[in-house]
């Protein structure tokens, strides 16, 4: 990933900036409640509220970007974390993303005051949000499509057009661009096959495809390159928080399919549209007069059942990493009034604080040999899931799950399976470590002992 310290000192020089016009513009912007702007941030006022909020809270913030849009735009991101920049052995890795149709703005701006909500309560001491930074590095990406967005809100007017803006510079559906997975994963649940990370060692592969834009290009370098274990993608045009799987089974436009994580992704999905009062309102009218919300359900619903999306980013991150994501639809319409941000962001506030805490469910934990040395690539499987995990780097896992009784197992090429059961609550996650033997060392173990046996019997029967 490219640091953006430049940028960053730029940026914070732009905002200190001698000149009291600066200054004045400064304030005005972020004297609205607690520092939050509730107003639409084109690219160089993002990138001054991020750059406001490191400047507030730089010991736990950091600014990079993960590469550019096609028009050159930094996809910037927001890091949040008692130690931001690096990963902690046996801390799980969180993401928001934002705006990846530029038309769809409020979860752009929603991310964007979220960064400054966090920050102003771990300065104030809020236990829930210092707990929740300490023990979590928070990744807040407001504009996955930075292009787009710049189009669409160059319109004039409050009434924006339904479509402009959707796409990324070159044209591109960026939620329709992605390696279509589900189709894969579906052959191998009849053929026999492997049930994640099916785009293992293949980013020289992504790379050289020229059908993936920029933006999805470094949206999958991110998603190999960090060990996220929970996510959301921050929609707009409906009121709903949708779990996967996304691309139906028999390819016909509506169909519930369920993935292996069905019970799970409904409890996370609630645990976002619970405490959102417009999304889990049963009475609430649909958007639009003709619009089929008939799967809604607790104000969230199955992606196929809803419609079928192939290669959405949703699926994608199921099945080519360790994480988890939903897609929250946030508004009706997708480029609402500005005077209407601060009612979205009252609406969805509890919501996203809530849905981060949602990663420390399940089962965590550590995979070390004998001799405590971190055995990464550890399959986890859970019995009755059709869907294994793998460990990092440092061999730390996270493993989320609804409550229940399960049998977990870490397998590795050269070691001993290890399966142990585990009660699982609703929260906190329950640790569970495996210490795994190597097939060498029990061979030599296997040797001794055969060597000690015929020493006794040579001794007993005299030879």
């Amino acid at each position: 990933m490219k640091s953006l310290l430049l940028l960053t000192m730029c940026g914070a020089l732009a905002v200190l900036a001698s000149g009291e016009e600066t200054n004045e513009n400064v304030n005005k912007r972020f004297i609205k409640e607690g520092g939050i702007s509730f107003e639409y941030h084109r690219y160089e006022e993002l990138k001054e509220a991020l750059v406001s909020v490191w400047l507030q809270c730089p010991s736990i913030t950091k600014i990079h970007s993960i590469g550019q849009s096609y028009e050159g735009r930094e996809l910037l991101v927001l890091e949040i974390s008692d130690n931001p920049g690096e990963h902690e052995p046996g801390e799980p890795e969180f993401k928001y993303i934002g705006n990846m149709h530029g038309n769809e703005a409020v979860g752009r701006e929603l991310i964007i005051f979220l960064a400054q909500y966090l920050c102003n309560e771990y300065q104030k001491g809020n236990e829930t949000i210092i707990n929740l930074i300490h023990s979590t590095r928070i990744h807040l990406m407001p504009s996955m499509n930075p292009d787009g967005f710049e189009k669409a809100a160059s319109q004039a007017g409050d009434l924006k057009d339904w479509f402009v803006g959707r796409s990324n510079a070159q044209g591109i559906d960026l939620n329709r661009n992605f390696p279509d997975l589900d189709r894969i994963v579906y052959m191998n649940e009849k053929d026999g096959g492997a049930n994640n990370h099916l785009l293992k060692n293949m980013k020289k592969a992504v790379d050289q495809n020229s059908k993936l834009a920029p933006e999805t290009k470094a949206i999958i370098h991110w998603i190999m390159d960090i060990p996220f274990v929970l996510s959301a993608n921050l929609h707009g045009g409906d009121i709903v928080a949708n779990y996967p799987y996304d691309e139906t089974r028999s390819g016909s436009t509506h169909e519930y399919s369920a993935c292996p994580d069905d019970a799970t992704f409904k409890s996370i999905a609630q645990a976002y549209s619970s405490l959102n009062p417009i999304m889990s309102d049963p009475d609430r009218p649909p958007c639009r007069k003709n619009d089929d919300d008939s799967s809604f359900v607790d104000g969230i619903t199955n992606g196929g059942a809803w419609y079928s999306v192939p290669g959405g980013m949703q699926d994608f991150n199921y099945l080519s990493s360790n994480c988890f994501e939903i897609t929250v639809e946030l508004s009706c319409d997708k480029f609402p009034a500005e005077d209407t941000l601060k009612s979205y962001w009252d609406q969805n506030k509890n919501s996203l604080v809530n849905y981060i805490e949602q990663i420390h469910r399940g089962v965590k934990g550590f995979v070390r040999d004998l001799q405590g040395i971190p055995i990464s690539n550890t399959s986890i499987s859970v019995e009755g899931l059709n869907h294994d995990i793998t460990s990092a780097k440092d061999g730390d896992y996270w493993r989320i799950l609804a409550p229940g009784n399960y049998k977990i197992s870490a397998t590795v090429p050269g070691y001993l399976t290890v399966i142990k059961k585990v009660a699982v609550p609703y929260s906190p996650a329950v640790r569970v470590d495996f210490e795994l033997e190597s097939l060498t060392e029990r061979k030599e173990e296997e040797k001794e002992e055969l060597m000690e046996w015929w020493k006794m019997m040579s001794q007993t029967l005299n030879f």
